[in-house]
């Protein structure tokens, strides 16, 4: 993956068994996205919530039908744009279990959907290491 891709391995790895996306195709699919999502991340923090913020993303609940926006940008099918999100949502429920608000998040995407956008320039190779230099964290 790219580095800053927000999707953890075993996320990506659990999203490519549940949506028939091919485990070797699923990372480009999100580094596309991503090189989407990241020019935007200032639109978003003014017109979306951010919900949850880490050193390797920050996530964004959206309405419903922003991912065929998205996935229309990317130039995403049907199945692919579904694995993306799904990727995107699986890794804000594993963020919300590990830190006590998995029903927070549950009941937000009941009425909405993530987006989660990795970080700008960053050196995170997606392994889980989270020593970066955490900028872009001072707009709470």
């Amino acid at each position: 993956m790219m580095a800053g891709d927000p999707i953890d391995g075993q996320i990506l790895l659990l999203t490519a068994a549940k949506s028939g996306v091919s485990p070797n195709r699923l990372p480009d699919l999100l580094d596309r996205t991503q090189a989407h999502l990241v020019p935007a991340r200032e639109e978003y923090r003014r017109e979306y919530e951010r919900i949850y913020e880490t050193e390797t993303f920050e996530a964004f609940l959206v309405d419903w039908g922003h991912w065929d926006e998205i996935g229309d940008a990317v130039g995403l099918d049907d199945r692919e744009q579904s694995a993306v999100r799904r990727a995107h949502e699986e890794q804000l429920l594993r963020v919300g279990r590990r830190n006590d608000r998995e029903a927070e998040f549950e009941t937000a995407l009941e009425i909405r959907e993530p987006v989660l956008i990795g970080p700008e320039g960053s050196d995170n190779d997606g392994d889980g290491d989270e020593d970066g230099d955490g900028s872009g964290n001072g707009d709470d």
